[in-house]
């Protein structure tokens, strides 16, 4: 659970503005995504292994 402390005087448009970012930050909205969808292990793993194959491409262009 969020919490967002909101000091006296404060206006709640910041306050929100604070939360909102907060959300994101803590990839909430992430774990909500993935729970609405089952994605098989072996589908994750396919994934898992093209990003690393992505993240190796961009540092071995890097080298070069």
């Amino acid at each position: 659970m969020l919490k967002i402390p909101v000091k006296e005087g404060e206006n709640i448009d910041r306050a929100l503005k604070r939360y909102k970012r907060k959300f994101v930050k803590t990839t909430v909205k992430n774990q909500l995504n993935e729970r609405k969808q089952f994605t098989k292990p072996s589908v994750e793993r396919r994934a898992q292994v093209k990003k690393a194959q992505y993240i190796q491409s961009l540092r071995d262009a890097e080298e070069v």
